[in-house]
């Protein structure tokens, strides 16, 4: 395999998706099987829909087919389909949505719902299918059932909190989902450690893996841009860094 280019790396930073609302100019606009255009909309940091990120055709802008709550991100899962991810207390929750099922609602439908409720997403239709996966998965590979309409997804690296019982153990993984083989692989993040970050204010935001060299790259937030080793696990250099 290749070298890792840094100059390559923050381009392909700059295409992941990260977590609502914070990333939500990554969020991909599609088209769906019908043809219809479908874009997102942050809707501000105050207000009752705060925070929220909506989804809608862009010929009906006004009128949105799914809401995202905080520490969402969508993907593409095929051309029916469109994928979310987000934490559920202890497990990860992945649906895939028929963007052409859902109908339209009106915001105020959602004014201070999420304040409310557990849910992170909102939408009139139930999504065409799911599943869940546990964070207490202990690092390796591990056989997971995905649904057909979710199976067309290659890789998808998820950062997540982890559980530790130090200071010294990791407090982030990457989870990385392959989910056409019905595989996820647990990668506790050895360097990321209470002794080391301010968890909470430091958080690994997104993950992808290299196109030239298969390393994984990431963002931490408040820290920088990091490429890890061939383990996935270890940092190998760091591609930008706060001083």
């Amino acid at each position: 395999m290749s070298i890792p280019n840094p100059v390559s790396i923050r381009q392909q930073l700059e295409r992941t998706v990260g977590p609502a609302p914070w990333y939500w100019r990554t969020f991909p606009a599609f088209h769906s099987a019908k043809g219809q255009r479908f874009t997102w909309t942050h809707q501000g940091s105050e207000g009752p829909v705060g925070y929220v990120v909506s989804l809608a055709p862009e010929q009906q802008a006004d009128l949105p087919r799914l809401a995202l709550n905080t520490y969402c991100r969508p993907f593409l899962a095929s051309p029916n389909c469109l994928g979310v991810w987000c934490p559920e207390g202890r497990n990860i929750r992945v649906a895939a949505f028929d963007p052409d099922q859902l109908t339209g609602f009106e915001l105020a439908e959602i004014a201070g719902w999420f304040k409310q409720s557990s849910d992170r997403l909102y939408a009139k239709a139930a999504p065409v299918a799911e599943f869940e996966l546990s964070l207490s998965l202990p690092p390796g590979m591990h056989k997971i059932d995905v649904p057909s309409q979710l199976a067309t997804v290659d890789e998808l690296i998820l950062p997540t909190s982890y559980k530790t019982a130090s200071n010294d153990d990791p407090a982030f993984a990457l989870i990385v989902l392959y989910l056409r083989a019905g595989l996820a692989e647990v990668l506790p993040q050895k360097w990321f450690t209470a002794a080391q970050y301010q968890v909470g204010k430091q958080w690994i935001s997104r993950a992808a893996r290299d196109q030239d060299s298969g390393r994984i790259f990431g963002e931490c937030y408040g820290v920088g841009t990091f490429l890890l080793e061939d383990d996935g696990c270890r940092i190998a250099e760091w591609v930008d860094k706060r001083s």
